[in-house]
C-alpha cells in the first residue's frame, strides 16, 4: 500500500506524540524516585519502567516505523524544515535503538532505576562497595550498547557524540589541553595569594529561609511558576515533560546558603531554556535542548556570569540580609562578591569556584575514557579518582561520599555528559560576549528586570530547540564558530582582577 506525504506526516506526528507520552510517564516516575519515593520502592518501580521501556521500544522499532521513516527521508524535499529535522532525529534514534535487542533495552532501564536508588543509599552511608557492582553493570552495558550503535568507533566517542553531535575525543582533548595550559598557571598564582575571607558563609542558615530565597530567585530570573516548580533531592537536577511542565530541584544545607543559591540559579538556567522553546516543537523530537553542552551553556551563564556578578549580588543583597539578618548583618555586598568567587580547591564539583571547576571535569572525563576503554576495574576507581584529584587540584579526597560517589550521573548511565559542563561554560562565555553588542548585561541586571537577557537568549538560542546542531546554535547566536579563547580570557580577566595578580 502506497502512502501519500500527507498521510505519512500525520503518522509521523502521531508516532512522536505516542513516544512522548511514554517518555512523559517514565520522566514522572524517575522524578518521583529521586525526590519523594520511599527507599524500598525501587523494585516495583523498576518493573513498571521495564514494561514502559518495552512498549516504547516496540513503538519505535518495528517494520511499519522503519518504512515510514525511510519513506519520509526519501521525500525530504516535500517536507518542511521542521519535519525533515524530526525525521532525521527519529531515524538516528531508530537506527541506534533497533540494534539493541528488546530485552536488553528494557533490562537497561530497570538497571538504571536500581542503580540510581542504590547510589543514593551508598552516598548517604559512604559505602562505595554497595554501589560498585551496579556501576560495573552500567559501564559494561554502556560499552556493549556503544558496540551495537557503532562497532567501528571507540565507545567513548559514541557517547560523546550522543550528548553532543559531532563531539569526539579528537575535538575534546585539545580543548582540555588549552584549559590546562592557560588556566593552570593562573590557578597556581591564585593559590599563592592571601585568601579571601568567606567565613561568614559558613554559619547556620535556616532551611525554611533558604526556601524563601529559592522562590525569590526564581521570580527574579523570570521563571513562570505556573509551569515550573522546585523540589528537593540529593543531587540537584532539572527535568522537563514539555515546555509547560518543567521541574527543578535543589539541595539545602544548613551550614551555608551558597550551595542552594547557586544550584537554584543553575537549574533555573536549564528551566528557562525549556520554557523558551517554540510551541510548534511540542510533542515532537525537536522538543528539547540542542545538546547537553548547549543546555549547560544556559545554566552556567546564569549561575556564573549572571549569578556571581557584582551587579546580581548587589541586587539580591538586601533580600539576603532580610532573610539572614544576624548572619549577614556586618557583611557588605562587595565582601559577598569576593567570598562567593573565592578560588580554593575543593573536593566537591558543584561547590567548586569557576577557576577550579574545569579541572573537576577533567578528572571525570579521563576516568570515563579509562572506563570505556576497559582499562580500569570498578574496584580501582576510588583510588584513580584520588590520584587525579591530587594531580589536578592538589587536594586529598576525604572519603568516597566526597569523591567518586558525589555525582549521580554514572548511576543514570550518563557517560560522556561531564564534558558538557566545561564545554557549556566555554559556550556561555562566547554567548555573553556576543550579547554585549546588543545590551549591557550588568546594567540590565542592576535594574532588577532580567527579562531583556532572558528575551535575548530566547530569541537566539532557546526557541530553536533541537532544530539546529550545537555548532549551528553557536554560529547562529554569535555570528562566528565556537572559540574557546572567550572562556580562557574570561577566567583570566576575572581572577586577575579579583586577586590583583
Amino acid at each position: 500500500m502506497t502512502m501519500t506525504i500527507s498521510e505519512a506526516t500525520q503518522t509521523l506526528a502521531q508516532l512522536q506524540r505516542e513516544l512522548h507520552a511514554y517518555r512523559h510517564a517514565v520522566g514522572v516516575i524517575r522524578l518521583d524516585s529521586l525526590t519523594a519515593a520511599p527507599p524500598g520502592s525501587a523494585r516495583g518501580r523498576g518493573e513498571t519502567l521495564q514494561f514502559l521501556a518495552s512498549k516504547s521500544y516496540d513503538l519505535l522499532v518495528n517494520p511499519d516505523t522503519a518504512r515510514l521513516l525511510y519513506f519520509l527521508r526519501d521525500h525530504e524535499d516535500e517536507l518542511t524544515a521542521h519535519q525533515a529535522r524530526e525525521v532525521q532525529l527519529l531515524l538516528e534514534e531508530y537506527e541506534n535503538i533497533s540494534k539493541v535487542p528488546a530485552g536488553e533495552y528494557a533490562a537497561y532501564r530497570a538497571l538504571i532505576n536500581q542503580a540510581e536508588s542504590v547510589w543514593h543509599e551508598a552516598k548517604r552511608t559512604n559505602d562505595y562497595p554497595l554501589f560498585a557492582p551496579y556501576l560495573g553493570q552500567v559501564v559494561e552495558t554502556m560499552r556493549r550498547f556503544a558496540g551495537y550503535y557503532a562497532p567501528d568507533r571507540d565507545p567513548m566517542d559514541v557517547w560523546l557524540n550522543q550528548n553532543e553531535r559531532g563531539l569526539s575525543r579528537e575535538k575534546l582533548d585539545p580543548f582540555f589541553t588549552e584549559l590546562r595550559e592557560k588556566i593552570g598557571p593562573i590557578l597556581h598564582h591564585v593559590a599563592r595569594q592571601p585568601q579571601i575571607d568567606d567565613s561568614f558563609l559558613f554559619q547556620s542558615y535556616p532551611i525554611y529561609r533558604q526556601r524563601e530565597l529559592a522562590d525569590y530567585l526564581m521570580e527574579l530570573l523570570c521563571i513562570d511558576r505556573q509551569y515550573c516548580n522546585i523540589g528537593e533531592t540529593e543531587h540537584p537536577f532539572t527535568t522537563r515533560f514539555n515546555k509547560r511542565d518543567v521541574r527543578i530541584t535543589t539541595k539545602y544545607q544548613e551550614r551555608s546558603f551558597a550551595p542552594a543559591l547557586f544550584s537554584v540559579i543553575h537549574e533555573s538556567g536549564h528551566a528557562l531554556y525549556e520554557l523558551g522553546l517554540d510551541d510548534e516543537h511540542t510533542n515532537t523530537f525537536l522538543d528539547g535542548g540542542a545538546s547537553s553542552s548547549i543546555h549547560e551553556s544556559q545554566s552556567r551563564l546564569f549561575e556564573n556570569m549572571v549569578g556571581r556578578s557584582r551587579a546580581f549580588l548587589s541586587l539580591i543583597f538586601p533580600k539576603l540580609q532580610e532573610l539572614f539578618p544576624s548572619q549577614l548583618g556586618g557583611v557588605t555586598a562587595e565582601a559577598l562578591y569576593r567570598a562567593v568567587n573565592k578560588s580554593q580547591p575543593s573536593p566537591i564539583r558543584i561547590e567548586a569556584d569557576e577557576l577550579t571547576y574545569p579541572f573537576h571535569i577533567m578528572v571525570r572525563y579521563e576516568i570515563e575514557k579509562a572506563m570505556m576503554a576497559g582499562e580500569v576495574s570498578t574496584e580501582r576507581l576510588p583510588a584513580l579518582w584520588a590520584e587525579k584529584m591530587e594531580q589536578y587540584l592538589g587536594i586529598q579526597v576525604p572519603d568516597d561520599a566526597h569523591g567518586i560517589l558525589q555525582d549521580s550521573h554514572w548511576s543514570g548511565g550518563k557517560i560522556g555528559y561531564f564534558p558538557s559542563y566545561a564545554l557549556g561554560s566555554a559556550y556561555a562565555a562566547q554567548i555573553m560576549a556576543r550579547m554585549r553588542f546588543d545590551l549591557d548585561p550588568q546594567r540590565v541586571i542592576a535594574s532588577g528586570d532580567l527579562s531583556p537577557i532572558v528575551g535575548w537568549l530566547r530569541e537566539r538560542v532557546h526557541r530553536y530547540g533541537m532544530l539546529l546542531d550545537p555548532d549551528d546554535v553557536i554560529l547562529n547566536c554569535c555570528g562566528a564558530p565556537f572559540d574557546p579563547t572567550y572562556y580562557t580570557d574570561y577566567l583570566a580577566d576575572k581572577y586577575t582582577r579579583l586577586y590583583q595578580l
